[in-house]
């Protein structure tokens, strides 16, 4: 391989949330971290290089995004998601959170009803809730190990109310990448009931095996005018702390009012090392993604292995995409603050609580594997350890 993911990086004193806010959330400083959704592997060089180069000019104001960065995302999405689309298409956002929370403000009112579907990535939730909008839970169902979408309860939950959902794909935390039927079915129930498409796709550039991603965009005519889909390098390449992302528009109407709520809230700008940095991976990135990618699909079929032999009193199903292990822990027979006690003071590992992504997630953790293959041992000997003490 050309680069090294077993490169061990100290991340202790970089003000590094994942690390350095341990003692504080979890009253040790010793666990080990793998709850935050970042990676601990090197930064490629290109990327590096790229900051550092823009680093040596000595003045960092106010900066624009170039032609050559909107080509790196078009390029990108076409080469990686067989998806065609221009840079018009393109606006930028600082993270996709914040350009959830721009669509919620510009496209509902307060009162109105956003659908998401839990267990789900948790800041939805709160994005929804704290905007004075009303969360409606359409809530996946585990079917022959594997879940889907419940189409039924989808259309029994819409009513005159019901202005938008929020969709997670490939779905975080449960890793299920959606095919072409699921997200058909989906977008005609949308239709049909003129419901507005915010669909997070970061990390579809994570998809393991025979899957493939497809933006939920390409799936109609409806779909394309009526979807923003929201992408970014930060999963792909660790970039979270750039605060580079992207929203993708069909539709020039509703592009030209999210971008005036951008502009009014003076976000539009970003910084200049963010744009550098998504340009040049998105410019250079493909060999690193495809080591990348093996990399931590090795660390699942670890994971997976080992539990299944070691550990036989806890379970995932192996995600279809993503660095996260969604782990069923019901067997230990705790509640969902005994077991989050028991693997930081007993294991000495701090996951994500399920219960906090919503309805489905109790008894659940969520696991990043996105590390050396040695802390990844270390941390599941320490889990078979502490279980067979019980």
């Amino acid at each position: 391989m050309k680069y090294n993911f077993d490169k061990i990086i100290n991340r202790e004193n970089t003000n590094c949330i994942k690390y350095d806010l341990r003692k504080k959330l979890f009253k040790k400083d010793d666990v080990i971290p793998m709850w935050v959704a970042d990676m601990d592997f090197e930064t490629p060089s290109f990327i590096k290089d790229a900051i550092l180069q823009r680093a040596e000019h000595q003045i960092y104001g106010y900066s624009f995004r170039p032609d050559s960065f909107y080509d790196s995302i078009v390029n990108w999405v076409k080469t990686y998601h067989n998806w065609e689309i221009n840079l018009k298409q393109i606006s930028f956002s600082p993270g996709v959170v914040p350009g959830i929370a721009i669509s919620v403000l510009a496209f509902t009112k307060p009162g109105d009803k956003i659908i998401v579907q839990p267990p789900v990535y948790f800041p939805f939730f709160t994005t929804i809730k704290e905007n004075g909008r009303q969360v409606v839970e359409n809530k996946l169902v585990s079917k022959d190990g594997c879940y889907a979408m419940d189409f039924d309860d989808l259309l029994s939950q819409i009513d005159l109310r019901t202005k938008m959902i929020i969709i997670s794909n490939p779905h975080n935390p449960v890793g299920r990448v959606w095919k072409k039927q699921e997200l058909e079915k989906l977008v005609e129930i949308c239709e049909k009931n003129e419901v507005l498409i915010i669909s997070d796709e970061i990390h579809s550039d994570i998809v393991f095996s025979q899957n493939k991603h497809i933006p939920i965009a390409t799936i109609s005519e409806y779909a394309r005018e009526n979807t923003i889909t929201f992408m970014a390098p930060s999963k792909t390449f660790n970039l979270a702390g750039l605060s580079t992302s992207v929203a993708i528009f069909g539709n020039k109407k509703l592009q030209k009012t999210y971008n005036l709520y951008l502009e009014n809230l003076h976000l539009n700008l970003g910084n200049v090392f963010g744009n550098i940095a998504s340009e040049a991976a998105y410019t250079n990135g493909y060999e690193w993604v495809v080591e990348m990618k093996n990399y931590i699909l090795e660390n699942i079929n670890f994971a997976h292995k080992f539990i299944s032999e070691e550990i036989p009193q806890i379970n995932f199903i192996k995600p279809e995409a993503t660095y996260l292990l969604w782990i069923d822990f019901s067997k230990l027979n705790m509640t969902d603050n005994d077991l989050n006690d028991f693997l930081i003071n007993k294991a000495g590992i701090a996951l994500n609580l399920g219960n906090a992504f919503g309805s489905g997630g109790e008894k659940y953790m969520r696991m990043n594997v996105a590390c050396t293959k040695e802390v990844l041992t270390k941390a599941l000997n320490q889990l078979k350890t502490a279980i067979n003490y019980l």
